[in-house]
């Protein structure tokens, strides 16, 4: 029980610390829209492009933890950061940002390094608590939202990226003198051909990846624009916008391994109901833009119902797929990037076009309503999919 602690914990302080650095563009949009005289939709693409980056990482990174353990990916990624965070403190106009700003992207993939390594440490009727847990390395990017505005208030922007140099080399010697990949680890790895026709014999990998994007993608697009809508419409001061974003990230943080103990007694399926169908009804009220009580209570109800969902997609991901988590692992979190990263451009090329942001919260609420859908008519109504029992080439 010592080594499988002791992993998981090393595993969300990593992704703790990756996270936090993935989230340090969102708080201070506001600072860099004023600073270089942005439109909404230059404003959202700045924020989208590290969950671009971060979207496409995941199967390969997913692939690799697989190959060379979670212990040696993790640290190196860690290792590497080192590098987009101190050229962003020097950036000096809008077009490096963005350069920067992508390849801060490397450390939203951390999640698919730390999957695996934390699911094969645990038995499968533990995994969806563990993997929640794990989860809870979302965080990261509420100890931005919280401390970054504050810090460039009081030390400067570029500070604010400088001192997580230090957190990156520590977090990085912890996890290579202090971390071991699980006993019995398979060492035989299948080609990457090997790898990849997963999704084609199993379809339900897509389907999964489906639900991520809308689960994460979700919890990521609001979490990184929040900022800029609360001080655009709501007129809300930078820190105190940060402060309630970063609510919002600890809500759906919290209540990520919440969803992965209650799929593991009930199954993924009735969380991921509730999810989708709670999610919509929050999203419609969000495109009136209603009072600040009445937007808190929205975007607080989303944010958890958010975090149960992605804790039970995560445990249909070890338990279906217990011999390629990291692959599988790795296009779900890939699409669930790729869910966090179109809707802020769309949010910013909405306002600037109509004024308002009700259109793309009404397409959050009709992307939540098509889940719920194929939530139902797959995995309830098709139950063969998802038997883990069943042949790998039998879907």
């Amino acid at each position: 029980m010592g080594g499988r602690v002791r992993a998981l914990v090393l595993s969300t302080l990593a992704f703790t610390t990756c996270f936090a650095v993935w989230g340090l563009i969102s708080p201070l949009a506001p600072t860099f829209r004023e600073l270089y005289g942005l439109s909404g939709a230059q404003a959202g693409l700045l924020v989208a492009l590290p969950v671009l980056l971060g979207s496409l990482l995941r199967l390969p990174l997913g692939i690799l933890a697989d190959r060379y353990g979670g212990r040696l990916v993790f640290t190196l990624l860690l290792l590497g950061l080192l590098l987009p965070v101190g050229l962003a403190g020097m950036t000096s106009s809008y077009a490096t940002l963005l350069a920067v700003s992508l390849m801060l992207g490397v450390a939203g993939a951390s999640f698919a390094v730390g999957a695996p390594f934390v699911a094969a440490w645990w038995p499968p009727d533990r995994q969806g608590l563990a993997l929640g847990v794990y989860g809870m390395g979302n965080f990261g990017t509420a100890i931005s939202s919280f401390l970054a505005p504050k810090l460039a208030d009081s030390l400067g922007w570029r500070t604010t990226f400088w001192v997580h140099l230090p957190v990156l080399v520590v977090m990085a010697a912890l996890f290579w003198l202090l971390g071991r990949d699980a006993p019995g680890r398979v060492v035989r790895v299948p080609s990457l051909r090997e790898r990849l026709s997963v999704f084609r014999r199993r379809p339900i990998s897509w389907v999964l990846a489906l639900f991520y994007f809308v689960t994460f993608g979700g919890f990521v697009a609001i979490s990184v624009y929040l900022p800029i809508l609360l001080v655009s419409e709501y007129g809300l001061s930078r820190p105190d916008a940060g402060t309630r974003t970063a609510g919002f990230v600890a809500v759906a943080t919290l209540a990520r391994p919440i969803g992965g103990y209650l799929a593991d007694r009930v199954g993924g399926a009735p969380i991921l109901n509730a999810t989708f169908l709670v999610v919509a009804a929050f999203a419609v009220v969000l495109a009136f833009l209603p009072g600040m009580p009445i937007l808190t209570v929205a975007f607080l109800g989303i944010a958890g119902m958010l975090g149960l969902g992605n804790g039970a997609v995560f445990k249909l991901v070890s338990s279906y797929f217990p011999a390629e988590t990291g692959t599988v692992t790795g296009l779900v979190g890939a699409a669930g990037g790729l869910g966090g990263f179109f809707p802020p451009l769309v949010m910013g090329v909405v306002h600037d076009v109509a004024g308002s942001y009700a259109i793309a919260f009404m397409l959050l609420s009709e992307f939540a309503l098509l889940c719920l859908v194929v939530n139902i008519l797959v995995i309830q109504h098709r139950a063969s999919l998802l038997t883990p029992e069943e042949g790998e080439g039998s879907s």
